[in-house]
């Protein structure tokens, strides 16, 4: 399977809503403040109003569900949803946990994004399958996507 880089995406969070413990584990929401996207086909900006709503289930991993809207430079508008694990280590956990920097390849953080846009200029976005690292980071996660060719 061959890939190509979509977009390094870097996203600027608010304060988490802890919900508290539902069913299926710990629930939490984590508002969208913004942030920047850039890749070689696209460029632009993460508008604030989208969220993470985050499960921490009892094994340990932390599920994912991101929804976005992102603009691009020359205007488009392009809705972007995205869904992901994120697991590793005890301690490594603990300490993104307390905002500390950590070596991405030392946990897991993958997701799977999709996208939908009515702009032509940007309809191959449409018809991708991509896939996505993450790097946690205290002021917000940071994903390099890549379409799947």
């Amino acid at each position: 399977m061959n890939t190509r880089l979509l977009m390094t995406m870097y996203v600027t969070v608010g304060t988490p809503l802890n919900i508290g413990a539902v069913p299926h584990g710990a629930r939490r929401t984590v508002p969208l403040a913004g942030g920047t996207f850039a890749g070689p086909r696209l460029r632009g900006s993460v508008l604030p109003g989208g969220a993470d709503w985050l499960l921490l289930r009892s094994d340990g991993v932390l599920e994912m569900d991101l929804r976005c809207t992102l603009r691009t430079d020359d205007g488009a508008l392009i809705s972007m949803v995205s869904s992901g694990l994120r697991h590793g280590p005890q301690d490594v956990i603990a300490a993104l946990g307390r905002g500390e920097i950590v070596d991405p390849s030392t946990y897991y953080f993958r997701t799977m994004p999709r996208f939908e846009t009515a702009d032509p200029r940007y309809s191959f976005l449409n018809r991708v399958i991509a896939v996505a690292s993450g790097d946690r980071r205290p002021e917000g996660p940071i994903y390099t996507v890549y379409e799947v060719l």
